[in-house]
C-alpha cells in the first residue's frame, strides 16, 4: 500500500524529472501558453503547468493525477516544427488525457502492475524456501498446487502488463477523438501525428517505463513480427490513428 500511494502521488513529478522537463513562462513561449489556456477553457479544466523538454525529437505528454494536479510537457523539436493548427491538435490531445482522467488511470495501472510483480516475486521466493525446508512427504496434490502457483506467479505480471498496454492504446484513440472535437479540426492533429511518426530521432530522455505517456512511442526501436509489436506496443499504429481522424472530417 505504501508503494502504491507513493507511485500514485509522485508519478507526475517523477515522470517530469526523468524527462528532464523544465517549467517555462508565458513571456518565453506566448503562443504555446495562449493555445493551452484557450483549449483548457474550452475543455472546462484548469490550465495545467507547462514544461519544455530540451530535445529535438518530436513528442509531448501529459501527466499528473487529476485536472487540478496536471502538467503537460512538449519537446523543443515539436514546438519548433508544428504550425498553429498542428500545435492546437497536439495540445488538445494532451488536455483530453487530463480531462478524461487518463493520467490517473495510467498512474494507478502502473502502480498496480509494479505491485503485482512484487507480490509475484515474493510468492516465488516463498515457494522455493518452503520447498527446501519441507520433507519429501508432499504428495501429488501438493506438487500440482506448486506447479499451478509457479505458473500463475510467472504469468500474472505478463498478463497485467498486456492489459495495461491494451488500455493505453484505447485511451490514445479516445484522446485523439476528444482532441479533434475540442479543436473542431481533426486535420491539425492528423498532420501533427504524421510529422511525429516520420521523425526517426529517438527521445533520449525516454525509457520503457515512461514511453506510454507520450503522444507517440518515443523509443523508435520496435522490430520483429508485426503482430507481436502490436501486442506489446504502447500506442496504436500512427497510420490507423490518422485514418480515424480523417474519417471524422
Amino acid at each position: 500500500m505504501i508503494y502504491a500511494l507513493i507511485s500514485y502521488y509522485a508519478a507526475g513529478s517523477l515522470t517530469l524529472s526523468i524527462a528532464k522537463a523544465r517549467p517555462i513562462e508565458k513571456k518565453d513561449h506566448f503562443e504555446l501558453f495562449t493555445t493551452i489556456e484557450n483549449l483548457s477553457i474550452a475543455a472546462g479544466i484548469p490550465t495545467p503547468k507547462i514544461y519544455l523538454i530540451d530535445d529535438t525529437a518530436l513528442n509531448a505528454f501529459a501527466t499528473g493525477r487529476d485536472p487540478d494536479h496536471a502538467s503537460v510537457a512538449i519537446t523543443r523539436g515539436l514546438l519548433e516544427q508544428l504550425d498553429k493548427s498542428e500545435l492546437q491538435g497536439v495540445m488538445a490531445h494532451e488536455l483530453s488525457h487530463i480531462k478524461n482522467y487518463d493520467i490517473r488511470i495510467q498512474s494507478v495501472t502502473v502502480a498496480f502492475i509494479g505491485l503485482i510483480a512484487l507480490i509475484s516475486d515474493v510468492f516465488l521466493r516463498s515457494i522455493f524456501y518452503n520447498r527446501r525446508g519441507s520433507s519429501d512427504r508432499r504428495g501429488r496434490g501438493g506438487a500440482a498446487i506448486l506447479v499451478v502457483g509457479l505458473v500463475l506467479a510467472i504469468l500474472s505480471p505478463i498478463i497485467a502488463k498486456l492489459m495495461h498496454l491494451a488500455i493505453s492504446r484505447q485511451r490514445e484513440y479516445l484522446a485523439d477523438a476528444s482532441g479533434a472535437l475540442l479543436t473542431r479540426y481533426p486535420e491539425g492533429l492528423a498532420r501533427a501525428l504524421e510529422k511525429i511518426n516520420h521523425d526517426r530521432e529517438p527521445l533520449e530522455v525516454a525509457n520503457k517505463a515512461t514511453a506510454h505517456m507520450y503522444i507517440e512511442n518515443p523509443l523508435r526501436n520496435e522490430q520483429g513480427m508485426k503482430w507481436l509489436n502490436g501486442l506489446f506496443s504502447t500506442h496504436p499504429p500512427a497510420e490507423d490513428r490518422v485514418k480515424r481522424l480523417r474519417e471524422m472530417i
